[in-house]
């Protein structure tokens, strides 16, 4: 099993990385070089358009340690990679199972289950512990709604009915996401879920978060020998990561979803940590976004009881069990893909 190692955010956009030895450098101009081991790194996220190293590039390659290039808003931009990963044996047969329904709408199909529950989950966790602060009907209404959807994906007879289960369950859920903001709920407000680009707060950091998710499941998905381009739920599209959006559909509630309330309910980030253009976009400013990655990290070291191991990992190695997991099913090792269901 993949170690979780840790992941190397620069946020700093003038900032120049460089390699020396067995150590990144970081060159600002008017501040010392820092020195950082490459040793037990297991990515770099770079949100600095000053550069990166040629030889730092290849450092990263040789030794298999991510690099991902985002805009300041947090959107994927690019990855530098090396050989692909795995036997060819595994991606023809993911290529395989593709372009045939009967093979990947089961697993499109649970893909689809694990997000519903968890989603569902988040909502039962709200109820136990909020139920004074919100409009209980509405969640025990939504959360049974939510349960007949989940077995509705189970019966869905191609692609297109399953979109319409997830966007219906999607709607549902979203539809309370604001009763579960209770601190600054003007600032945080939240109607309704928008992107590209985000137009409130609360959707500004659910999509940095999603990103950095899609970031790490499609290193996952990479790490394992399977392709993050070609999806089984989500269609295929030039320079989409399908798989990878894929994959983390039933990890999104639990592992950003929760974290994103969790800081705006505790006050750990501020509503004047945002900055809102004149396009009407919002976008997190350098302090704030240095809290939610710290946030982030911490978030992946806690430890979980995944549900089909049974065994303890870290939450930061879910999108990789995942995707061990995915592999076993598709090399014909496990009789179907076993969705992660949050307990």
């Amino acid at each position: 099993m993949k170690k979780l190692g840790n992941v190397l955010y620069i946020t700093s956009p003038d900032a120049y990385l460089g390699l020396e030895d067995e150590a990144i450098t970081i060159s600002k101009e008017g501040q010392p070089t820092r020195k950082l081991p490459l040793l037990n790194l297991q990515g770099i996220v770079c949100f600095n358009y000053t550069g990166v190293s040629p030889a730092l590039m290849g450092a990263c390659v040789d030794r298999d340690i991510g690099l991902c290039f985002l805009r300041p808003s947090g959107r994927f931009l690019a990855r530098v990679e090396g050989q692909v990963s795995g036997n060819v044996l595994l991606r023809k047969k993911q290529y395989a199972v593709s372009e045939d329904r009967e093979t990947f709408l089961p697993v499109a199909k649970n893909f689809v289950l694990g997000k519903l529950y968890n989603q569902r989950k988040v909502l039962q966790r709200t109820l136990r512990d909020h139920a004074l602060l919100i409009e209980s009907e509405n969640f025990v209404s939504a959360i049974s709604i939510l349960k007949e959807l989940m077995q509705a994906s189970r019966l869905a007879k191609d692609e297109a009915e399953l979109m319409a289960i997830e966007g219906n369950a999607a709607r549902r859920y979203f539809g309370l996401f604001d009763q579960m903001i209770f601190q600054n709920k003007e600032e945080f407000r939240f109607e309704e879920r928008n992107r590209r680009p985000p137009l409130d707060r609360m959707n500004a950091l659910l999509s940095f978060f999603y990103v950095l998710l899609a970031n790490e499941a499609a290193s996952a998905l990479e790490a394992v020998g399977l392709d993050p381009y070609v999806g089984f739920f989500h269609a295929d599209r030039l320079g989409r990561r399908s798989l990878a959006l894929d994959i983390m559909e039933e990890l999104r509630p639990v592992m950003c979803d929760r974290l994103a309330l969790n800081l705006v309910n505790r006050r750990q980030i501020s509503p004047k940590g945002f900055v809102i253009k004149e396009s009407g976009g919002v976008l997190m400013d350098d302090e704030t976004r240095k809290a939610v990655l710290t946030a982030w990290q911490e978030k992946k070291k806690e430890e979980i009881q995944h549900p089909f191991l049974k065994e303890k990992i870290p939450y930061g190695l879910l999108p990789h069990v995942q995707a061990l997991l995915l592999a076993r099913h598709l090399r014909g090792d496990l009789q179907s893909y076993p969705p992660y269901f949050w307990e």
